[in-house]
This record gives structure tokens, sequence and C-alpha cells, in this order.
């Protein structure tokens, strides 16, 4: 038994899984319990163990981790285990659920929505009852109509089940019946004032001389609303609350306003706009929603319809406020992402630049571990920051597995490789899964490889061409220098190379750059699906022809 090359293994091992620095006491653990008998020989093992875990953590992780891949890549694959994590009860259940997600649709979902979607799928299907999509439409300007048929589509990607779809766009009708029975029984006036008048009364306590005027009057000007004689701005209907509210947020505020911009659903039908207050409040009774889940910046919203709700004496459904998240390192906005796809910046929606669904979907990100994220966060109430790498954890345990691996050059140099014979590497397509094969390299005698200009060392200098050989770097060539693992030892260098037979790839990174060079051959069998390029990471493979492209997924 070679004692230090055991130990070795589960230094680099320990190490790799735990950020670069393996512990005593794991690595131990792990060696007496392939070798009970060495239990005898605690303290030398003890010892030895000290010594090689100083020079594994003195080792970069990249190091590291090539060097397992030599020496026991069988190692490298972790087993998960998931936490059994699931979200708080719903408060006042009484039998089914009836729930909402409620989009608008100026352009696809991005991971942001996806909280709001999982949870709401989460809790129906736990108590059982319905799910709504309500597209909230009545803003004619914002609307991409491409986003009637992306949303629903990444819906179904997420795995959310929607059992009716409802357009605001289709009620304005009811939104009218509701607004004047509002302002029949004295809790709503038509104002005429200009906006910025009003809402500096408004600010300062005071009503609006249109606020207390006869119910005759207000219903002259109700009229007139629908009958041509108001443009944009010139009238709104108008929700009591109290104009003593400490929160100017909460008094007085706009149900109904003229928008003359043609509705992509409607067309000009329409002139008389419901704002969100009205319109969410009306609805949520009309489907009688049973619970609201919805963000902290939703909680004045809450406030303004529960007048709705108390003046026409509707039960409230229960309301769930969950903390803020922001989201950096992708970008979200609708609006600069519409721009950004105009003027060139973005091939399209499902860039990989952008935080959207159908981006993630082309990176090979998949549903379920967006749905893990979400479920582990749960309903928090204080504000969170996303945390990028551990969706790319719970995605890496998704996919690990079934990702065969590749060997994958940018910026390629190649270089002869002066070697007695012919040389063959044989790697596993999977280090966890021998029984998928393996990957045979070939370099003929006098034969050449490709390895990344930022690889080479000086002339002189010593490599490891990962389960290759040993070689010399001098100068024009490569000269082989044996095929001993000890040079591990000493710190030599594992790279990753290809022989020169193979095919130009090139990887579309998040960052808007495109990483160019050279691929395995074999890497076109894996169309469509995740592979993990040896050192460089995880990528969908999206093309095999004329140019194999993949999408970058993460590390």
């Amino acid at each position: 038994m070679d004692l230090q090359a055991l130990v070795r293994k589960y230094a680099l091992q320990n190490a790799v899984m735990y950020d670069g620095r393996a512990n005593l006491g794991a690595v131990l653990g792990k060696v007496m319990a392939e070798n009970p008998d060495l239990r005898s020989r605690a303290k030398e093992i003890t010892s030895l163990a000290k010594e090689v875990i100083s020079e594994v953590n003195a080792m970069s992780p990249d190091s590291q981790r090539s060097s397992l891949e030599d020496v026991a890549p069988e190692l490298l694959v972790k087993e998960s285990r998931p936490k059994d994590l699931e979200l708080p009860d719903l408060t006042d259940v009484t039998g089914e659920v009836r729930m909402r997600v409620a989009p608008n649709p100026s352009g696809p979902l991005h991971i942001g929505h996806s909280r709001m979607a999982i949870l709401n799928d989460e809790y129906v299907k736990r108590y059982g009852g319905m799910c709504y999509n309500r597209f909230e439409d009545t803003d004619p300007a914002r609307i991409d109509p491409a986003g009637y048929d992306s949303i629903p589509a990444d819906l179904e990607w997420l795995g959310v089940k929607i059992h009716k779809t409802v357009f605001q766009s289709d009620r304005f009708e009811l939104y009218y019946e509701v607004s004047k029975r509002l302002l029949e029984i004295g809790k709503a006036y038509v104002c005429t004032c200009r906006p910025d008048d009003w809402r500096e009364l408004k600010n300062a306590k005071k009503p609006c001389p249109h606020r207390e005027q006869d119910l005759s009057d207000q219903l002259a000007r109700w009229d007139r609303m629908f009958d041509g004689t108001f443009g944009q701005e010139e009238v709104s209907l108008v929700v009591k609350t109290d104009l003593a509210h400490p929160n100017p947020a909460i008094r007085d505020f706009v149900a109904l306003r003229i928008d003359e911009t043609p509705h992509p659903r409607t067309g000009t039908k329409y002139r008389v706009y419901p704002l969100m207050n009205l319109a969410v409040a009306v609805d949520d009774h009309e489907l009688d929603l049973t619970h609201v889940l919805r963000g902290k910046d939703h909680i004045n919203n809450t406030y303004r319809q529960e007048y709705v709700f108390d003046y026409l004496g509707w039960k409230m459904p229960v309301y769930i406020h969950y903390g803020r998240v922001s989201i950096e390192n992708a970008q979200l906005s609708t609006s600069k992402m519409s721009t950004g796809i105009r003027e060139g910046k973005y091939t399209g929606w499902d860039d990989p630049q952008l935080g959207t669904l159908s981006a993630l979907r082309r990176r090979g990100v998949r549903p379920e571990a967006i749905r893990r994220y979400w479920v582990e966060t749960g309903l928090k109430e204080v504000d969170i920051e996303f945390a990028w790498k551990t969706l790319h954890s719970f995605n890496k345990d998704l996919i690990d597995d079934s990702s065969n691996r590749y060997f994958f050059v940018d910026d390629p140099l190649k270089l002869r490789l002066e070697s007695p014979a012919d040389l063959t590497a044989r790697v596993p397509l999977h280090p966890a899964h021998p029984e998928r094969g393996t990957r045979e390299l070939e370099v003929p005698k006098g034969g050449s490889v490709c390895l990344s200009r930022a690889d080479l060392p000086e002339k002189g200098g010593r490599l490891r061409l990962k389960n290759l050989c040993n070689v010399v770097h001098d100068g024009d060539v490569l000269r082989y220098d044996g095929n001993d693992l000890g040079v591990l030892k000493e710190g030599v260098q594992v790279v990753h190379w290809v022989p020169e037979a193979a095919i130009e790839a090139e990887v579309l990174m998040t960052d808007g750059s495109t990483r160019k060079g050279l691929a395995e051959r074999g890497i076109v069998a894996a169309k469509d699906a995740s592979v993990q390029l040896e050192r460089f990471g995880f990528v969908r493979v999206e093309q095999v022809a004329p140019t194999v492209r993949c999408v970058f997924t993460h590390r």
C-alpha cells in the first residue's frame, strides 16, 4: 500500500470540495474508514497527513482539482444531500386555496419574477385548489404583445401549473361598474384638477375642490369621462381614503384615468383605463382569491386596496408580504433589455448576459434549481441579496452527474510533441460513471497537440498533459518526459490539451464575450446537452456544426 498516495488523494478531495483547504480530521477519517487496520498507526498517519495537507493546501485550486482528476477522478463527484426544507404553512386555510401570479406582459419573465410564480405553485400543490395567471395589462404603453406567449412558456418551463388565465383588458366593464358604485356611495369622486395641483393638495392633507361636490355633479363629469370631452391628464376618478393619514401614499388614490394609447388586444375600444390598485382589488375579489403573495414594496398598495374591500363589504384575501430581493450582475430592466436588443447590444431576450428565464434556460440552468432556491429562501420578511453562487451550486447538484467531460482549449497554440512512440490518452467520459466509456485522444509519433497560450511555461519549464504524459517546453516543441505521476508532488502543473485534429469551438459567456478555441471532436455527440469543459466550467452545447457553439452555464 502506498500510504502517502492514499492520504494525498483524500487531502486533494477534501481541499477541492471545501474551498482549497483540506481538514486534518476529515482526511484522517476517510483514510481510516478505507483501511481500519491503520488505526493502530494513528500517530504515524497523523504526522504524514499533516505534511501532505500542508503541501496540498499550498497548491492553487486549479492544481488541486487537476491533480485529483489524475489520481482519483471518481472522488470529484460530491454526494448531494439536499436539505428537506419546505415553506411555512399558510394561515387561515379552510380548504383549497385560490392564488394568482400577476405578470405585466411588458416582456418575458426574469429570475426575480420566478419567486412569486414558484411560491404560489408550491402552496397550491400543497393545499389543492387553483392558480390563476392574471395578465395585468391595463397600461397599453408598456405592453409587448410577445409577452402574452412568452410568459406562459416561461411558467410552463418553471413547472408552474396554471389552471386558468384571465386578462384585465377583458374586464374593463367590470371596473367601470365597481367605480360607479364607489362614486354613488360617496367613496370616490371625479377630479378635473391638474395632476400636480391635486397631488400638492393631497400632500398638504387638503381636499381638492371636487372631493365633496354633489353626486349629480360627479355623475355628470363621470359621463363626460367616456364621451370624449376630456383628454389625457384632464380627468380622473379618485378613491377617497383618509386625507389625514400620516403616510401621503395612502391618501386618496387614482383609480381611472384617460389614455389614448391603442391597446394591443382591444385597440381603441377603450380610453378610460383602470390603474393597478382598483383593478387588483376588484379582481382579487371577483376571482375569490384566498391568499396573495407579494413583495414588501406592495404594502402601501395593500393598504389602498383595503379601502375598496371595506367600502364594498368584500372579504379580503390573506395578503402575505415578503422581503425585497436585490439581484446584481444581471440585466433585469425590461426597457433596457428591449433597447439593448434593438441596438444590437443583446442578441435577443435569451442573450446569456440577461437575467431572463429564457436566458437561463439557454445556458442550461435547470428550473428545479430555481425552485429549490426560492423554496429555501421562503417568505422571509427581511430584504435579501440574490446569491448566484447558491443557485449555481444547486444547479451543479442537478447536472453534474449527467454532464460528460470534454477538453476545451481557448486561445490555442499548436506545438509538435516529440515522443518516442504513438501516445493515447484514455479519459473517462465521466469520472463517476465508468460504464459510459472513455474518450480516446490519440497523438501519433511526431504529431502535435494544442494547449492554451496561458498555460505554456517558459522554455525549459515542465508540464503534465492531463492523462497523456509529462513534457518539457523546448522552444517550438514539447519534449516527451515520461509518464511518472510523481511529478505532481513536485508541483508540476497539469494542463488540458487537445489533439491537432480537434474542432473549432466557442463559448458564449455571461459578460457578452466569446471564448474561442478548440474542443475534442467527441463533443458533437452532446448537442443540446449540458457538459463540463474540464477546468473551464459547465456549458450547454447549443450547436455542433459548422462550429461548435456552447453557452456558459457556471463554474
